[in-house]
């Protein structure tokens, strides 16, 4: 059985401006006509430009917001309806909205935690064990919140949105404030948790090095509309986005002109051509190598950025 459900959600507000001395309002729908489903396990990339809706349905599925009509059952319950029962069966974490508390130490805001969701203290002590090694944070429990980095604090609010061993993990943004080498370690970390306790986690995020690195499906919407739903390839093909060879001559020279290849860019001896994701780069590449002073090449995939990119402008045509 999935463990989230939407059948035909809306979520719809009232927004009041004024024009001199006349006031008027509108109805703007954040969330129009949404269904989908998640099974046990999954990790779904839920990605939009701001404003498409994806804390608003964040927010509707945990209940915090309640929709305007369709019908939502996360963890086989209504949300709105039992956001007390949901809560110790979901974590989440709000972007730079921290569940910890501001003045107490990081590990006084874990220990709280453990008595309000009622975790037995055996289980709650070897989930903090495993959480402080594998993020990083045996120097910072003693530590007040208010003294932490955005980073640091970010990995403790992820922590903590796990400590309770929950079914569903709403994440918003978790790799803000990271640095390279943190994101990939937090990364790794999402992904074990993820293999070794089937938790379902939905991810919401714009940097789409996460998006690529945990999520076996993804799902785009765009002022409240689903554009897109499945996996990676399947997206990177439904864009037909071309790929990209990257070639160093000998010297520099004009633009290279070989049939099926623009040249969309010259830098001295490197020029990058793009071709057709359907065309094979060995022929090009041999073409090349007969008739150019050929020193190097890369053959590059379409970014993750300009596929999304180019599915916005095409559900605005």
């Amino acid at each position: 059985m999935p463990v989230i459900e939407l059948e035909n959600v809306s979520r719809a507000f009232t927004v009041t401006s004024r024009t001199g001395l006349r006031r008027t309002r509108r109805e703007v729908r954040a969330v129009d006509g949404l269904s989908f489903t998640v099974e046990p396990g999954e990790v779904m990339g839920y990605i939009g430009p701001n404003g498409a809706g994806k804390s608003t349905t964040i927010k509707m599925l945990t209940g915090i917001l309640v929709p305007s009509s369709g019908s939502i059952r996360v963890a086989g319950v209504d949300p709105s309806r039992h956001r007390l029962k949901l809560a110790k069966r979901i974590g989440v974490v709000f972007g730079q909205r921290t569940t910890l508390w501001w003045d107490l130490p990081l590990k006084d805001s874990f220990a709280v935690l453990q008595k309000m969701y009622a975790v037995p203290r055996a289980r709650h002590a070897e989930n903090l064990a495993t959480f402080v090694e594998l993020l990083d944070l045996g120097d910072l429990l003693d530590v007040p919140v208010r003294q932490l980095s955005l980073g640091q604090r970010m990995r403790g609010d992820i922590a903590a949105a796990l400590l309770h061993d929950p079914e569903i993990v709403y994440l918003d943004e978790p790799t803000i404030g990271l640095d390279i080498v943190s994101k990939a370690r937090l990364r790794e970390f999402l992904a074990q948790v993820n293999a070794e306790r089937g938790t379902t986690i939905i991810l919401t995020t714009h940097d789409l090095d996460d998006i690529e690195a945990l999520c076996s499906r993804v799902m785009v919407i765009d002022h409240g509309h689903q554009v897109f739903d499945g996996t990676l390839p399947v997206l990177r093909a439904s864009q037909n986005a071309p790929r990209t060879l990257i070639i160093d001559l000998a010297t520099s020279h004009p633009p290279i002109t070989i049939p099926g290849t623009t040249v969309t860019k010259t830098d001295g001896p490197r020029q990058w051509l793009t071709f057709p994701t359907t065309t094979s780069a060995a022929p090009l590449v041999a073409q090349i190598a007969a008739t150019y002073p050929l020193v190097d090449l890369t053959v590059t995939e379409p970014t993750i950025e300009s596929i999304i990119t180019n599915l916005y402008a095409q559900a605005h045509k």
